[in-house]
């Protein structure tokens, strides 16, 4: 079946497509028609735009919502510096990765991380959760962009909203339901889905089943994109009718005007990797109707149609995209979001794991739920809440038991998977490790790369009566 089968039971109503352009009111009458900003739009309410690109992008990559809510976003006080949380060692940590200019550590060994402690973080909301892994660029160019884990125990305040002025942000659900909600409208986002959250949207994001861990990736640079199917066709992989962007729900909680204070909600913004805070009267959750292409969304990883090979050889791990941000090298990404989900392998005569591999990309790998065809389980290996880093050139592959296996094994049709989901964020940029990945989060697992190759077996057999051909001229 092409859906995920969840534990908990879907809630909202959702709209389908990928970057359409879609509208939805909650009161009927709400969009104004034919025209965006009437000189009075309906019920009183505010026309306001909110732009993902330069009002001059060609029109196929132009991304624009118009939102029609009860208070424009622009009436709060001015933004201030956070404050800094209170002063334990673990909380200082964590405001550690917001501080411009945060030291990355650029080193080409391969790492993988014991799974990320959400025990540790039950006084986190999903904001103080968020930590820094690796990442590169710098959000100020918008070029570049940012792997982070996050572990959270609590639900942000109902009178608080987070936006990110850096990027876009990809949301990998490992363990626990995230209820978020978006000036769009909310989105219900369990174990095998993911989210997208546009540069600038705000949000709120709730816990409606205890504790939650996954991972998110920040991009600074463009917007996601399905890949180009080439000679696939028209159909497989992510198909653009399965992701779900919400449908517009609003509060109605006006409070005081700006002139006359108040400072009943909190919104936060990442800023160039700073937090800055202020306080207004009004909810920041009170857009009555929006149409545009520009929006939050969610996908059932479940529905992903795999393609593979039926005859030999592995195909390249592209073939397992997902969502793509292109960079200006065609062909090249600045970030790919790749899943491993179940799926059947009918190789001839084909080692069927990943092969060993160098790679001009970096590869930063999680797993949501089971083990990985390609590396062991257990205490001590790749399991459901860690991750890895192959970083550029970095040599990698099947460990060497996952090796053996796979040499001996019987070919015949098999399907590989059974319950596990590991995904990829890829890049073409050189990762840098932050201070909190490499050392402070001590989940980092010494000895990664001697427990899995260093027990490479030789196979290497010299022909008997065969000559060494010299490499120099006669």
């Amino acid at each position: 079946m092409p859906v995920t089968q969840f534990d908990t039971k879907e809630k909202y109503r959702y709209q389908n497509g990928f970057d359409s352009h879609l509208e939805s009111e909650a009161i009927k009458g709400a969009l104004p028609i034919g025209q965006n900003s009437p000189q009075k739009p309906p019920y009183g309410l505010y026309a306001e735009k909110l732009s993902g690109t330069a009002f001059t992008a060609p029109r196929h990559e132009n991304k624009q919502t118009w939102l029609y809510r009860i208070l424009p976003s622009c009436a709060h006080p001015p933004y201030q510096p956070s404050p800094s949380p209170p002063a334990s060692s673990d909380d200082a940590d964590a405001t550690a990765q917001w501080a411009k200019g945060e030291k990355l550590h650029y080193i080409p060994n391969q790492l993988r991380w014991d799974p990320f402690d959400h025990d540790e973080s039950k006084h986190l909301d999903f904001v103080s959760g968020l930590r820094l892994v690796a990442g590169a660029g710098d959000p100020v160019v918008k070029q570049g962009l940012g792997m982070f884990v996050y572990a959270a125990g609590r639900s942000m305040d109902d009178k608080s909203a987070f936006y990110s002025a850096d990027g876009d942000l990809l949301i990998v659900a490992q363990e626990g339901d995230l209820d978020i909600r978006t000036e769009f409208g909310w989105l219900l986002v369990r174990p095998m889905e993911i989210a997208v959250i546009p540069r600038g949207v705000k949000y709120q994001v709730h816990l409606p089943s205890g504790p939650v861990r996954g991972y998110a990736l920040e991009l600074y640079q463009g917007h996601f994109v399905l890949p180009e199917l080439g000679p696939i066709g028209s159909n497989g992989l992510a198909n653009p009718r399965d992701f779900q962007p919400p449908v517009a729900c609003f509060s109605e909680d006006c409070g005081a005007t700006a002139s006359e204070g108040g400072g009943r909600y909190t919104v936060t913004v990442k800023f160039n990797n700073a937090l800055f805070q202020t306080e207004q009267a009004h909810t920041p959750f009170d857009v009555v109707a929006w149409h545009g292409n520009y929006y939050p969304f969610k996908y059932d990883l479940g529905r992903f149609n795999t393609i593979g090979t039926i005859s030999y050889d592995h195909p390249d791990p592209s073939i397992f995209t997902v969502l793509s941000a292109p960079s200006s090298v065609a062909g090249t990404a600045v970030a790919d979001f790749v899943i491993f989900p179940p799926r059947w392998l009918v190789g001839e005569d084909t080692f069927r794991p990943p092969y060993y591999h160098r790679n001009t990309m970096s590869e930063f790998m999680g797993l949501i739920k089971g083990g990985y065809d390609a590396k062991r389980g257990g205490s001590g290996g790749f399991v459901p809440g860690g991750a890895s880093l192959h970083n550029v050139m970095s040599g990698h592959g099947p460990d060497a038991a996952s090796h053996e296996g796979a040499r001996e094994a019987e070919l015949k049709p098999v399907k590989v998977g059974e319950g596990s989901c590991a995904f990829m964020f890829e890049s073409s940029l050189m990762m840098g490790v932050s201070e909190w990945g490499l050392r402070t989060c001590k989940k980092v697992q010494e000895g990664y790369s001697e427990e899995s190759w260093g027990g490479v077996v030789t196979h290497w057999k010299r022909p008997e009566d065969k000559e060494v051909r010299s490499h120099l001229l006669e």
